[in-house]
């Protein structure tokens, strides 16, 4: 944790803003950003509506998972720090209602009202709420922006990241800073210069000067262990004028310290010892207290503590509270005498206390819905009224089948790894899945099995319902996985590692490999890999890296005839020859019901949120986007700080989006069960 005064970042940016000149690099520590002031942009919202749908547009629902999601059960909660003793059942108080998920927010007057956001409206929105308050207020944002992060309110403004711009370029995030007034025009004006990326705003108390976690205008490198941000400092009157005050740092918050230093440069000074990992400060306005999100040495949890500046010691607050819970991003009232954070609410909360199996997603496309699902790699029955599933890709997942309302969940398989499910298309108690353990070696045993079991079942009170489960491929044969069936139900395309690389293979739908239905589709020292059978039988799709083998962090979308000929590549990120096509890593490519489009999840948008502030995400720049089949039309579904994979899409049929079973009514219990992310290591030197 490193610390700048601010006496001296005025002293700076008036001196600047006086002169008009800029500080550069060569000759002083501090960067200058300066930009022109047409990058300056209001925008009524009175008149901001989204953008109108195209005939052309895509039709139909998508499913897909977001990793971790559905159990973060996030509320937010303050402790009162003058009650003795906080471990009292009466310190921690909760000031959200347990709807959907809500986290990162800030206290917005002198009467402990905070602004947050909530995603109870299908995507991140800002929302305000105070005790007594039945139900949140939603405050101005963007109407057709699927993410809104970190809002402030500080004199009557109300400052907040959204993502409604789409930048000139690919792999560049579009989280930007926006600020609009709370009464009068309500104008949504842009405070990020254009091409630039900015994280996580801090508004200093007297609201003059904003810093920020910037990425700059450089291009996505990729990172998101470490985000290489930097913070950034300028005054709300003008917000080009901009100045880099610490390199390769994160998360700011101000303090009201009036020390200053005597000279320039000013360097940032580590104010943390080593030893243990501190998050997302938050400054007192004493000037003599932080608190911070920690990690510690043998401690399973981050949990939030207060740092004394001047004694350098640590003050414990939650888990004196909830040792085994997870707590987030603490935030600090202006008299210093609450402390804020989100966690899980717990399992005896008032509010939802089920995870629903399929959970409404705001779409950007007016014809086309959205629904998160409560495990992974969805696949719909034959008339749309089922859909398989794996709820977890480990021991305890298996295959379950739910109803496409979400009102019930059977078993087929438990007590084993199970992953990626195909539905036959014209078999109705037919199921094909990979047994074996995800992400494995081409040797590892993973086989593709057909599932089969008696749809009666799927109407009866059962839980379990037996099935057999018919292996078609060869155990010798090391990694089988990803199967497809095409629309005939006759064969199945899937990935093998039997040659020593993963490649794509035609298999006999029925009888395996163990009659000569098995055949090669493509052949190479690369990797072939999640392939999807179109609707009409005529093309295969799937992701790999032939175009660069040596590259196994970069795939790109492919299409092959089933006899194998006519094999081409689709360009997602540019066009073909561009640099920015050989970094795309795509994956989970599915057509559309029509063989028109493709959804797939991609790392085009960047990274949307310090991945830092978050539950573990994998890769928390999978989004989801649609494309034509010829490459043309690709727009984005998804934005968020999540890793979202695995779609499917259908037609809609059976499935209602406005019966479907929410809250408490269905659905499994709410466990808050998510892993830290698993790149923080706490085994300190």
């Amino acid at each position: 944790m490193k610390m700048i005064r601010q006496a001296n970042l005025r002293h700076l940016l008036r001196k600047q803003v006086n002169n008009r000149r800029p500080v550069y690099l060569s000759s002083h520590p501090f960067t200058s950003l300066l930009g022109s002031r047409r990058l300056f942009k209001a925008v009524n919202l009175d008149t901001l509506t989204p953008t109108m749908p195209s005939s052309m547009d895509p039709k139909g629902i998508v499913v897909f998972t977001s990793v971790g999601r559905s159990q973060y059960g996030f509320d937010i909660f303050t402790v009162n720090l003058n009650q003795t003793p906080i471990t009292g059942s009466n310190s921690e108080h909760r000031l959200t209602d347990g709807i959907s998920i809500n986290y990162n927010a800030q206290f917005a007057d002198e009467e402990q009202s905070i602004v947050f956001i909530s995603e109870r409206s299908g995507c991140p929105r800002i929302y305000l709420t105070r005790r007594g308050l039945s139900k949140p207020e939603q405050l101005p944002s963007v109407p057709d922006s699927l993410f809104h992060d970190r809002p402030i309110i500080k004199s009557h403004h109300l400052y907040f990241i959204s993502a409604h711009e789409q930048p000139d370029k690919p792999f560049q995030s579009w989280s930007a800073l926006y600020s609009t007034e709370l009464h009068g025009k309500r104008k949504i004006i842009r405070l990020s210069p254009y091409g630039v990326v900015d994280y996580s705003p801090a508004i200093s108390k007297s609201g003059t000067f904003v810093a920020i976690a910037s990425y700059g205008s450089r291009p996505w490198e990729g990172d998101f262990h470490e985000l290489k941000t930097d913070i950034v400092v300028f005054p709300t009157s003008d917000p080009n004028n901009r100045l880099v005050v610490c390199k390769r740092g994160g998360w700011p918050t101000w303090s009201e310290n009036p020390l200053e230093f005597s000279e320039f440069p000013v360097l940032p000074l580590r104010i943390t010892p080593p030893g243990l990992h501190c998050f997302s400060p938050a400054a007192f306005n004493d000037g003599k207290r932080i608190a911070v999100a920690t990690r510690r040495r043998g401690k399973c949890y981050r949990h939030i503590e207060i740092f004394d500046l001047e004694r350098k010691v640590f003050h414990p607050v939650t888990e004196l509270l909830n040792p085994a819970f997870h707590h987030y991003n603490p935030f600090v009232s202006s008299d210093s005498e609450s402390l804020g954070y989100h966690r899980f609410s717990g399992k005896s909360i008032e509010g939802e206390s089920r995870v629903p199996h399929l959970e409404p997603v705001a779409s950007p496309i007016k014809d086309l819905g959205m629904l998160r699902i409560n495990g992974s790699f969805p696949s719909f029955s034959p008339d749309g009224s089922f859909l398989a599933l794996n709820p977890a890709l480990d021991e305890n997942g298996g295959i379950k089948v739910v109803k496409s309302d979400g009102s019930k969940r059977w078993t087929l398989i438990q007590g084993r790894v199970a992953f990626c499910n195909s539905w036959s298309p014209t078999e109705k108690y037919v199921i094909y899945s990979s047994l074996g353990p995800i992400f494995e070696s081409t040797k590892t045993t993973v086989q593709i099995a057909r599932v089969t079991f008696e749809p009666s079942y799927l109407n009866s009170d059962l839980q379990e319902i037996p099935c057999d489960a018919k292996i078609l491929t060869r155990e010798d044969t090391g990694n089988n996985a990803f199967p497809s069936c095409s629309p005939d139900g006759k064969s199945l395309v899937f990935r093998s590692g039997r040659s020593g690389h993963k490649n794509l293979y035609i298999l006999d739908a029925v009888d395996g490999e163990f009659n000569d239905g098995i055949r090669k589709l493509t052949d190479g020292p690369w990797i072939d890999t999640m392939p999807c059978w179109s609707p009409n039988g005529d093309l295969i799709a799937f992701s790999s890296n032939m175009h660069n083998p040596n590259n196994v962090d970069a795939f790109s979308i492919y299409v092959i005839k089933p006899d194998g000929s006519d094999l081409r590549r689709i360009y997602a990120a540019g066009p073909k020859g561009s640099n920015d096509v050989d970094i795309e890593r795509i994956n989970h490519v599915c057509f559309s019901p029509n063989g028109e489009w493709l959804v797939f999840a991609a790392n085009i948008g960047g990274v949307m949120a310090e991945p830092v502030s978050f539950p573990n995400q994998f890769q928390p720049y999978g989004d989801l986007y649609v494309m034509r089949l010829d490459g043309s039309g690709l727009r984005r579904l998804t934005c968020d700080g999540y890793e979202n994979g695995t779609p499917t899409w259908h037609f809609g049929g059976e499935l209602d989006m406005r019966r479907l079973c929410l809250g408490n009514d269905a659905g499994v219990e709410l466990t808050g069960e998510f892993d830290e992310p698993l790149w923080i290591t706490c085994d300190f030197n």
